[in-house]
């Protein structure tokens, strides 16, 4: 074991966060889950990195999305080889890949204040837990590099009191990791910046619930196009549903 990672508080092993989002084969996404979860986890978080949460897009059903983080991005690097060099991704690497077409669409984010708190957040046993009723909302502004601290203070100001007035727990806010890649051999999407946020809902209808607020909302309208007009494009919006052994948005 990786003492110096396991001896580290969880607020401050995730400094560095992946968001990875990937295109599947039709139908192979239960297949990719049940890969994931039953083999990937574990052998992740033993090379020294965090797996966060998995997710299924409400809104694509050929699409994955999880996240993972690591203490640094030079610990990222020796986590990574540790895993992708070793016996268990080599053993599995043919079939997850399998239901792939794509696998590149990754973000490198480090947290805007403390970060995803996982601490008392269990992971269920393999094959033994229903999925959770949570829903999360996560929204990826793309900004430029003068304008992510306006947009900071924007989100932290006026979004997220409102998020949490209608029913949201806000589980963090990122911004781009500008180191370099510190593993080439898994691409990331250099060249740009983005500001994200996650918020998490106890169910799909309080998700809808808020959706449909906040299109009634005056001051939400106003926030969204002043913070629109501080981006460098139209934010992605992703709606997310907790995989059986997700930490991130367990019940």
């Amino acid at each position: 074991m990786n003492t110096a990672v396991a001896d580290t508080p969880a607020a401050t092993r995730c400094a560095v966060v992946e968001l990875r989002q990937y295109t599947l084969k039709r139908g192979q996404r239960e297949a990719l889950v049940w890969l994931f979860e039953n083999f990937l986890i574990e052998p992740q978080e033993a090379a020294g990195m965090q797996v966060i949460g998995q997710f299924q897009d409400l809104d694509d059903p050929d699409r994955f999305v999880w996240l993972r983080g690591f203490p640094d991005m030079a610990r990222r690097a020796e986590a990574l080889q540790a895993f992708y060099g070793g016996p268990v991704w080599a053993a599995h690497r043919d079939a997850a890949n399998g239901t792939m077409i794509d696998s590149d669409d990754v973000l490198l984010l480090r947290p805007v204040g403390s970060g995803f708190a996982l601490d008392g957040l269990e992971r269920a046993a393999r094959a033994s837990a229903p999925r959770s009723p949570a829903r999360l909302e996560a929204v990826v502004c793309p900004v430029e590099a003068h304008s992510e601290e306006p947009v900071r203070r924007w989100f932290e100001a006026r979004i997220a009191p409102q998020l949490r007035a209608n029913g949201a727990e806000v589980l963090g806010a990122f911004a781009t990791e500008t180191a370099a890649n510190t593993f080439p051999r898994l691409p990331v999407r250099e060249g740009e910046r983005v500001f994200a946020w996650f918020a998490r809902f106890d169910s799909a209808a309080a998700l809808a619930g808020w959706e449909q607020r906040r299109e009634s909302l005056a001051d939400w309208r106003r926030d969204d196009a002043a913070l629109r007009a501080m981006l460098a494009g139209p934010p992605a919006v992703l709606r997310l549903a907790p995989t059986a052994r997700s930490r991130l948005g367990a019940p």
